[in-house]
């Protein structure tokens, strides 16, 4: 594995090393333009890429600081136009019903680029731990999708929003979910349907203990 990296200030890193069997065999300090053994068995070649026939520590570090630095500027310039393409997401929040409980899911889709932070927020503060999230996923013309779902039990008073923050966003966006109104009449009807239950269960006990006492 070999690969340069060119950073702001314009110094540059190089790194290279060796694998063997899935465990790491040597690698090269760029700046002595050395290369060193990790396991017994690379010793042997070490020595002889270290030595001043071969010299092949100094030729890779030719090739980290001077021809990778330059293809990675001219890879760089290619992509440049994907590399600062910005575009915002949209987002879409649903949920549906399992018996008490809420799943809610947030959509966020055709934003780029791929990086992207999304959570379920309670009442705009606390953080909802997520039920299910897919991974980051293409879309066909270059943008990314992803999902978010939390599960949770709606009650009276409290709100659930989608936070959605990406690069192309002056500031993150704050998604509320509204609950149906039928899912407020099916409370509200459960609320009334508790009220009578009571309501008829005091009657009766005022009826039986009227029955008894003219017995």
């Amino acid at each position: 594995m070999h690969h340069c990296e060119l950073r702001d200030d314009g110094s540059v890193i190089g790194k290279q090393q060796y694998r063997y069997d899935g465990r790491e065999f040597m690698y090269l300090d760029v700046e002595k333009a050395t290369y060193y053994p990790v396991m017994a068995e690379a010793q042997i070649t070490t020595q002889r890429w270290n030595s001043e026939d071969v010299k092949m520590g100094e030729i890779a570090k030719n090739y980290l600081e001077g021809i990778c630095v330059k293809n990675l500027k001219r890879y760089i310039m290619y992509g440049r136009e994907d590399l600062e393409r910005r575009v915002q997401p949209g987002v879409k929040v649903t949920h549906r019903e399992s018996g008490k409980v809420t799943k809610l899911h947030c959509q966020v889709y055709g934003f780029h680029p791929r990086a992207v932070d999304v959570k379920w927020m309670k009442n705009g503060e606390d953080e909802v731990p997520p039920f299910e999230t897919t991974n980051v996923l293409p879309n066909p013309d270059g943008t990314y999708q992803i999902r978010v779902s939390a599960e949770v039990t709606p009650k009276d008073g409290d709100s659930y929003s989608c936070y959605v923050d990406h690069s192309s966003l002056e500031e993150p966006l704050l998604v509320q979910w509204e609950p149906p109104h039928g899912f407020l009449w099916l409370w509200i009807l459960s609320l009334v349907m508790f009220i009578i239950l009571v309501l008829a269960s005091v009657i009766a006990g005022v009826i039986l203990s009227k029955s008894k006492y003219q017995k």
